[in-house]
């Protein structure tokens, strides 16, 4: 219970029990999120809502603390019915699109349940995602209202950042948004910008890059930001983020192509630079990855220890599974990785990272301890 418990404290990903109900519903929720072609910070919501929901609804059965839910004990209900019922309520809200699916797999494993605290479980957890949505709800009112930079008839790229009223949406661990913001990006005068500048130029490019075939695969298995990468990673160690619209730093991709322009003779411009993968459509510092493998990092450290064997598999690269020893050998890892990808300065991913594990540390002291 206290593994499920985690699960609730976490900003951006869950932490469960062993290989159970919990677990199954998990991926199963992530799934859905791909199928539904859900942005990466909304997958991460989903996932959030639907472990808060049937985290509120085990408590109720074993009768400890909830988390935002507040329920009846119903210590007889049966808590794979309450899991299943939390995860369908949320999904059904959330990822429409996948109704179908939603309900062939939910009535799939209702069907399976024994009867006894079936029907009490259906009810308990349809109460705790009702409730945790109902508390939720300045996530489901927030309106896009970003406004382009630009002069009176004047062409600007007309995509919509990335998770641009992410500022607005109520936290589900931290005290307040800005809690664990970092300090400004360097300077464009500075030997840190010209170091990360010439070495994203180099490993991060499309074209005639340095990267070797190992750092190429790993760019690749760590294109994908959504919620499934980090899952087994996760349920390995349970077995055993926002500052970015606050300084609007230039992305490699722009600041390449501009190389003439920010007074730092180290940097050399390359007129037609492009990146190793699609540049994200947000700002890049600091880098939104490396703070979610430093939550997960931080709560597995704090939990499990530095010393467990991780593993995990990637959509981006199919076919293959990248493996650590430690939580740090993994958050290294995806730290290098947005550098061969192109799309993070080395200081964006040391302080990021370094961000997240801060959040970790502060979910596992909050909550388990």
């Amino acid at each position: 219970m206290k593994r499920v418990l985690l699960s609730a404290a976490l900003l951006v990903y869950p932490i469960l029990v062993h290989a159970d109900a919990v677990t199954d519903w998990n991926l199963k929720a992530a799934e859905m999120t791909i199928a539904g072609r859900l942005a990466p910070h909304d997958s991460w919501t989903v996932m959030a809502t639907t472990n808060v929901a049937a985290s509120d609804a085990l408590s109720a059965i074993s009768e400890q603390s909830p988390f935002i839910a507040k329920l009846d004990k119903t210590p007889d209900a049966a808590p794979e019915a309450a899991i299943a019922a939390a995860n369908q309520t949320v999904l059904l809200l959330m990822i429409p699109s996948q109704k179908e699916a939603i309900d062939r797999t939910y009535n799939a494993v209702i069907a399976q349940l024994p009867e006894k605290g079936r029907e009490s479980g259906i009810k308990l957890g349809a109460a705790a995602a009702q409730a945790v949505i109902s508390a939720r709800k300045v996530d489901k009112e927030s309106v896009e209202d970003y406004r382009p930079v630009t002069n009176p008839g004047k062409y600007v790229p007309t995509v919509v950042p990335a998770a641009f009223t992410a500022s607005s949406r109520k936290c589900w661990v931290l005290d307040k948004v800005d809690q664990f913001r970092p300090g400004p990006p360097p300077e464009l005068t500075s030997d840190v910008w010209a170091r990360d500048y010439n070495e994203i130029k180099s490993l991060g490019a499309k074209l005639k890059s340095s990267r070797t075939p190992e750092q190429t695969d790993i760019a690749k298995f760590w294109e994908t930001t959504n919620a499934i990468i980090y899952l087994p990673v996760a349920h390995v160690a349970a077995n055993k983020d926002l500052a970015k619209y606050t300084y609007y730093y230039w992305r490699p991709f722009t600041a390449i192509r501009n190389g003439d322009m920010d007074g730092n003779d180290a940097t050399e411009r390359d007129a037609s630079w492009l990146p190793f993968i699609d540049t994200p459509m947000h700002p890049e510092y600091p880098c939104a990855h490396c703070i979610l493998s430093g939550t997960i990092g931080g709560v597995i450290k704090a939990t499990a220890g530095n010393n467990i064997k991780l593993s995990t598999t990637s959509p981006s690269l199919p076919g293959k599974t990248r493996s650590w020893n430690t939580a740090d050998e993994f958050m290294q890892e995806v730290m290098s990785a947005r550098i061969y990808d192109g799309v993070h300065y080395r200081n964006s991913t040391e302080v990021g990272n370094a961000m997240g594990q801060k959040i970790g540390e502060f979910a596992a002291k909050k909550y388990l301890n």
